[in-house]
């Protein structure tokens, strides 16, 4: 897992929309990377449209958010188009990123046992230091407690 003063680890990955998103070519901007298990289930919808919600606020703060699933950028284009989100979704369809940035753990659901990604925040700061760790993430409320997080950077 990823900790408070870490590198971030970069990436170059292929975004909803055309063309792809690099992290270190964000900076001297902040990002919030927000990764989540899956498009169009009701967590990571309201993850999406809480932080869709309040993206002119987060680009005011000087910060880019970014979600990272698994899902392929087809996925990415129809989960924006049916929600109306307008934040950047990368698609790590191989995992490399989910991997090194340590959420991409085994989950257990009624009993049974699986690899997935474990709903997790990142707020990187503008040298590409982990500034800020949310693991675990309970999405009612979220997206405000990142974008004050954001404004104290």
């Amino acid at each position: 897992m990823i900790s408070v003063g870490d590198a971030a680890p970069d990436f170059t990955l292929p975004r909803n929309g055309d063309g792809s998103v690099t992290l270190s070519a964000i900076y001297p901007g902040k990002v919030v990377l927000y990764f989540y298990p899956k498009d169009d289930t009701p967590g990571c919808t309201l993850e999406g449209q809480d932080f869709t919600a309040r993206l002119a606020e987060f680009t005011a703060a000087g910060t880019t958010v970014i979600g990272i699933s698994k899902d392929s950028v087809k996925a990415h284009d129809k989960f924006c188009k049916k929600h109306g989100l307008g934040v950047i979704l990368a698609s790590d369809e191989a995992g490399h990123t989910c991997e090194d940035y340590g959420v991409w753990l085994q989950k257990s659901m009624y009993g049974k046992t699986y690899m997935g990604i474990e709903r997790t925040t990142v707020l990187i700061d503008g040298t590409g230091k982990v500034a800020r760790v949310w693991n675990k993430v309970s999405v009612k409320g979220h997206a405000d407690d990142v974008l004050a997080a954001a404004r104290g950077l």
